[in-house]
């Protein structure tokens, strides 16, 4: 199984007993400055940092690359530079090549996972399909998934949300994780739901 996503180190062990070798996809694999012509600053330096093993390649290319499944980690990455969440809520918009690839790979039949806040981004690509998502029990950030055309399902931080017929699974990992351990359990979970949706 090749899976694109930054691999979490409590995905690890997941990923030894299901995976092939992988890539991560990243939108951000060239600095900004090149991208737009300007000066590196500080901002642009913060902005490419990841958690990365294997090959990286650019989001945008991801319709080119044989990939089984897609995980997309969550945290402020997924809220802050992956979409405008964290600002907007319910009103987001996503970069569009992470909506490109949500949406292609659930077109094609992919499984996709979300993990802690990355539920979100399912909610706005996906929400006209009403996808089963969690992103734990917290009121205001279920709402807004719900706001998104999403059914929200609350969830212990060990277990992870399953919608069998779109493919996708989804764990709260640190939105509720009271430790690494627990959080890892989650997305240990999720990861061998991916495996079995293959």
């Amino acid at each position: 199984m090749k899976l694109s996503s930054p691999c979490l180190p409590s995905t690890a062990p997941a990923l030894k007993r299901h995976a092939r070798p992988r890539h991560t996809a990243d939108p951000y694999s060239q600095p900004p400055h090149r991208r737009s012509g300007g000066r590196p600053d500080a901002q642009c330096t913060r902005r490419i940092s990841r958690i990365a093993r294997g090959a990286v390649t650019d989001l945008a290319l991801i319709d080119t690359l044989e990939l089984d499944a897609l995980i997309l980690p969550g945290g402020y990455g997924a809220a802050k530079n992956l979409s405008d969440y964290a600002f907007k809520g319910a009103e987001c918009s996503l970069n569009p090549d992470v909506a490109h690839a949500i949406r292609s790979f659930h077109t094609a039949g992919k499984p996709i996972g979300f993990i802690c806040i990355a539920p979100a981004l399912a909610a706005q690509v996906l929400g006209a399909e009403h996808p089963p998502l969690t992103i734990g029990n917290d009121p205001s950030t279920a709402e807004d998934l719900e706001k998104m055309g999403a059914r929200h399902v609350d969830c212990p931080v060990w277990n992870a949300i399953v919608w069998n017929e779109g493919k996708v699974v989804s764990t709260p990992a640190y939105m509720l994780g009271p430790s690494i351990a627990e959080v890892a359990k989650g997305i240990d979970r999720l990861v061998e739901e991916l495996a079995r949706l293959l």
